[in-house]
């Protein structure tokens, strides 16, 4: 399998506190045929080799549980690359916030607005509301789960996850000062 840097943005998502443990998961798209993702339980920072989800056909029982989301957003979008991380600033706005409103000038240069959205991990349920999202949107969090990046590149797609984070510690910083 040719490297995609899963790994390497793995190893950026836990220097950065983005995820937890094995939480998490990372896809590149490869070609028309399908994608390769993190297996599940696997660490993003140690994550082996890939399974490949093919959009026709079986998925590997060694698929990351949030494939569903990934081939949602892979059928209805250009995409490349998905990460989807656990960053807990971000996590904690999803609870009280329907929609994050970055403060600070990266978030409102790149991300002006970032949807939260709900539905029950790994489901056919939040596949379907972050794919939709995603139609307009390459960054989403579910409520109290995480955030879903897209982009080009894993790199484009890490960096939007940053941002999400950043953008809500910024927010939740500012109340600090009021």
């Amino acid at each position: 399998m040719q490297d995609y840097g899963i790994e390497q943005i793995g190893k950026r998502l836990v220097a950065e506190q983005l995820v937890g443990g094995n939480f998490g998961n990372i896809s590149v798209r490869e070609n028309d045929t399908g994608f390769f993702i993190k297996r599940t339980r696997a660490y993003l920072d140690d994550p082996g080799d890939p399974a490949f989800v093919p959009f026709d056909g079986p998925v590997p029982k060694n698929a990351s549980s949030e494939y569903r989301v990934h081939l949602a957003v892979y059928q209805k979008t250009p995409y490349r690359a998905i990460v989807h991380a656990h960053p807990p600033y971000a996590i904690a706005a999803s609870l009280v916030i329907d929609e994050i409103t970055p403060l600070d000038s990266e978030g409102v240069m790149f991300c002006p607005v970032i949807p939260v959205t709900s539905g029950a991990p790994g489901t056919p349920g939040l596949a379907d509301a972050v794919s939709e999202v995603m139609l307009h949107h390459k960054l989403v969090i579910a409520r109290g789960h995480g955030t879903f990046a897209a982009g080009a590149t894993l790199d484009e797609a890490f960096q939007l996850t940053s941002l999400a984070e950043h953008a809500c510690k910024i927010i939740a910083y500012r109340k600090m000062f009021l």
